[in-house]
């Protein structure tokens, strides 16, 4: 995150109360069916969804209720489901994943999703070709 959003969450912090923290889901793995090519729409490969967002937990640290933070059950069946949704571009699928947490996680100030792609089609060796997409 920006060194100007770090400051900013520090400052408001202090002032509103707020105790940010961090909630992370990494290396959440999904046999797909994206790409340009017809091979990689019908045969699928390997894609790996690492989530990092910041949000309030005063009330789920008060109360150990969670019904007062994110469910990372939840958060999971959502990637999930975008995930299952055939698209050409990481770019597509990357904003798409963004755009739903955002609308049904709204507790989250900031976040990231990256998405990846094993052995991408390219004309030599390569492990990943991946996406970041922050909010």
């Amino acid at each position: 995150m920006s060194e100007f959003y770090n400051r900013l969450k520090e400052k408001f912090s202090d002032f509103a109360g707020i105790d940010f923290a961090t909630m992370e889901l990494e290396g959440m793995e999904f046999h797909a069916f994206h790409g340009c090519l017809e091979s990689e729409r019908t045969d699928g490969n390997l894609f790996v969804v690492d989530f990092r967002g910041d949000l309030d937990i005063n009330k789920a640290s008060a109360s150990d209720d969670l019904e007062q933070t994110v469910d990372y059950g939840k958060l999971y069946d959502v990637i999930a489901e975008e995930m299952a949704i055939p698209s050409k571009l990481l770019e597509t699928v990357a904003a798409r994943i963004a755009d739903r947490i955002r609308r049904d996680f709204p507790e989250f100030a900031e976040f990231k999703v990256r998405v990846s792609k094993k052995n991408p089609p390219v004309g030599g060796k390569v492990q990943w070709s991946r996406i970041t997409v922050e909010r």
